[in-house]
């Protein structure tokens, strides 16, 4: 079974089912299908976090794929250029390009196909072309006269005669294909695992490293602080830094263990909202009523706030007390009848928490032309996707394919980043680097400041679950701040909502807050709103507006991109977001 955010990647990971590979070598092929496919949602020099379950070994691990902050970037450096917060866009922000080497990694260790078999179709498509999505062809219309302006780079391979691509028309990205073929030639060895490792190379310390790094510290292009900068990527940087594997943070609620990342990324808010939830007895309560919707609300309101203040790569983050049941029992307390307006970490082992000094967005620096002042983004939410800015600004972007085997095998993740709009296009590559360090704070002193060698607090975050002790469920979506608040809305319904199906809890109507700050610049936040799809009830929406919610109605089909992948004895199962109509999931 597969089921990702876009029918081609699903396609291209079954044929590799079908065509004898296992589940990461179809997640693989279906990864690098998505950087064509859905060229405003993930790029090659993008990131990708990964949860697997190794049928073999009985294990679940976690691929990291995050790459790191270069070497030159200090606070000191980037509030030396009058940045008071890291750029949305451009080069400044850009962090090591952790996809291609965690594709890699999971390919060498648990695959069974070559570089050439898994890159095949991702080159097909870029050198044929993919259809436009309408999504795809609304963000280059709303970022236009930013390339023509700004980007020259970008204009010229994504506006190709000069004109934003239409829907429906096909979409060819020709340098990509001829970056992935040199890639091809240069992974030579005498084994699977050697031309592997000569791709790796290629790409982390020859052609793709040598243009980057050069690309990146010898031009200088304006991003959404209103100034140009260039970038602090070296070779070296490039050169010294790997994917990693890693144990997973896991919590068992109701029979069933979650696991996630660590917390470089925002995974663990999905535990500590489950440690919260094992308090209540949302079962009675009645999936989607008041009490349901107010409870899961108002808990995530609190784990946010932990992640706010906790989170992050070089901190000393306390996740046993964040999950122990004295601490949830105390925060418990703060879940009342009515809505909370305040963002309230908590002091766990009775460590004081400590909250960045949260930005006036109107003392930042304007965007760039076309978008000179911060505004609202201009294009979204359809289908929960990118909420794209004039000025190149994205919240809310990703992908996310989820595998399962015939042996048993399985794989969550969620690619992401070096969208098209993140940064100028390397010319020479066909590709965007990413923006992953705006996720960094300027403010010494916390778990998530800037600082070298270390890895944002991300907001990707694929899912895995057992049940009764059995691998059981992958699944994800993308959505930025929203991904692990739709996420554990969908569990909560397969687990409490009467009997539903992976497809049923998938299309139910969907629900979250927008309460705490946003990862993305400029770190907005909206006390106390949270935003539904209006095909709940309105008597449920009556209720939370009396209970003090700013309630705002989504339209019906707008919230959570979720895919997912099961076993269940001997069957199993898939199922994908219909929102949008360009999910899929394929199996047989």
């Amino acid at each position: 079974m597969v089921a990702s955010t876009h029918w081609l990647a699903s396609a291209t990971g079954m044929s590799v089912l079908e065509g004898g590979g296992n589940a990461f070598d179809a997640a693989v092929a279906a990864g690098f299908v998505l950087q064509v496919a859905e060229p405003h949602l993930n790029g090659p020099a993008g990131e990708v976090p990964i949860l697997l379950w190794d049928e073999y070994a009985q294990k679940v691990s976690v691929v990291c794929g995050q790459g790191v902050s270069p070497a030159a970037a200090t606070i000191d450096h980037v509030t030396g250029l009058g940045v008071k917060v890291m750029p949305g866009t451009g080069l400044l922000a850009a962090t090591v390009p952790g996809a291609f080497d965690g594709w890699m990694l999971m390919l060498e260790r648990w695959g069974t196909w070559p570089v050439a078999a898994v890159l095949e179709p991702a080159i097909y498509y870029a050198e044929h072309g993919v259809p436009v999505l309408g999504r795809i062809s609304a963000t280059i219309e709303t970022v236009e006269r930013l390339f023509t302006d700004d980007w020259p780079t970008s204009a010229a391979t994504w506006l190709p005669g000069g004109k934003v691509p239409a829907p429906g028309s096909r979409l060819t990205n020709p340098v990509l294909a001829d970056t992935y073929r040199r890639i091809v030639a240069e992974a030579v060895g005498s084994t699977r695992e050697a031309q592997i490792a000569a791709a790796r190379d290629a790409w982390y310390r020859g052609f793709v490293a040598e243009a980057i790094a050069e690309f990146s510290t010898t031009t200088a292009w304006r991003d959404s602080s209103g100034e140009a900068h260039g970038g602090l990527l070296t070779a070296d940087d490039l050169a010294s830094w790997s994917a990693t594997v890693e144990e997973p943070l896991t919590f068992d609620y109701h029979g069933h263990t979650v696991c996630k990342t660590g917390p470089w990324g925002q995974g663990p808010a999905f535990l500590q909202q489950l440690a919260l939830l094992a308090g209540y007895d949302l079962t009675a309560m009645g999936h989607l009523s008041a009490d349901y919707i107010h409870t899961v609300i108002e808990c995530a309101k609190l784990a946010f706030a932990d992640r706010e203040a906790w989170y992050g790569d070089a901190a000393d983050v306390p996740m046993s007390d964040l999950l122990s049941d004295a601490y949830n029992a105390e925060r418990r307390g703060l879940v009342g009848a009515r809505a909370s307006f305040d963002l309230r970490p908590g002091s766990p082992g009775g460590r004081a928490p400590r909250l960045p000094d949260y930005p006036d967005p109107a003392t930042l620096a304007p965007g760039l032309s076309g978008a000179r002042g911060l505004g609202e983004p201009t294009v979204g939410p359809v289908a929960s996707e990118p909420v794209v800015a004039a000025d190149g600004r994205v919240r809310g972007d990703t992908c996310h394919i989820d595998v399962v085997d015939r042996h048993g095998n399985m794989v969550s993740a969620t690619p992401s980043g070096g969208w098209l709009q993140s940064s100028p296009t390397i010319p020479s590559l066909g590709f965007s680097l990413g923006t992953r360090a705006q996720m960094f704070w300027l403010q010494d002193g916390l778990p998530n400041s800037l600082r070298p060698g270390i890895r944002p607090r991300t907001t990707l975050s694929p899912s895995f679950a057992l049940r009764d002790g059995e691998p059981w469920m992958a699944f994800g979506t993308p959505g930025g701040d929203q991904q692990d608040q739709w996420s554990v809305n969908f569990f909560l319904a397969l687990v409490h909502g009467g009997g539903l199906n992976l497809q049923e809890a998938i299309d139910a109507p969907m629900f979250h807050s927008e309460h705490f700050p946003g990862s993305f610049y400029p770190r907005r936040s909206r006390p106390g709103v949270m935003c539904v799809e209006n095909r709940i009830a309105p008597d449920v929406v009556a209720e939370l507006r009396r209970r003090g919610h700013e309630v705002e109605l989504r339209d019906p089909w707008s919230l959570g991109r979720l895919s997912a992948v099961s076993r269940d004895g001997e069957f199993l199962r898939a199922a994908a977001n219909p929102r949008g109509a360009q999910g899929y999931a394929a199996g047989r």
